[in-house]
């Protein structure tokens, strides 16, 4: 069960560092919490009347948590290549998720019809590896994507690979993630 205080702290420190990219406010600060310190892997989504406005993330643990959701939360407002830049404007209109994601774990399979026998829809996070390619997709996408095959072909399309055939030397990890999202009156 997520801890909703600590999922408002999160919030705020990701809205707080948007708005003072834009110029709106002062430099974020968290509290002196001591999670914040803990190293963590997290990924920003913004939304906007519903539709995804931006996403970026780490899945490695190499910062600390606090300084992970300031970094991601910028980047998924100005640096998501799907989207420009997050405009003034459209501060007030966005909804702010965040997940903290666990350690992956390294799926052991031969051949994906083993490996879409592992994942288990709506509760894995899934990398995927092929050579020089990879991509995720966060538990989220299974909203959208709640075949196993289906979600497997979008990810493998994600990561530049052929969707319709089974990939040679492809490698799977899967995570966890506790969310937290805004409730409209945090966002405006």
């Amino acid at each position: 069960m997520p801890d909703t205080d600590f999922g408002s702290i999160l919030l705020r420190l990701a809205r707080a560092a948007i708005a003072h990219r834009l110029g709106l406010g002062p430099a974020p600060a968290g509290p002196e919490d001591p999670r914040l310190h803990e190293k963590g892997a997290t990924f920003i989504t913004l939304l906007k009347d519903g539709e995804l406005r931006g996403c970026i993330g780490s899945l490695r643990r190499s910062r600390e948590l606090g300084e992970d959701v300031i970094a991601n939360a910028v980047a998924a407002a100005m640096e998501d290549t799907r989207f420009g830049p997050l405009g003034t404007d459209e501060f007030s209109a966005i909804t702010i998720e965040v997940s903290v994601l666990s350690e992956p774990e390294f799926l052991d399979f031969f051949g994906e019809e083993e490996l879409l026998a592992q994942l288990r829809p709506g509760e894995d996070g899934l990398i995927i590896f092929s050579g020089c390619r990879s991509a995720t997709f966060l538990p989220q996408v299974w909203d959208q994507l709640p075949e196993p095959r289906q979600f497997l072909a979008a990810l493998k399309h994600k990561a530049g690979l052929p969707m319709d055939r089974e990939v040679v030397e492809l490698m799977a990890a899967r995570y966890h993630v506790q969310k937290w999202k805004e409730t409209e009156q945090e966002a405006s």
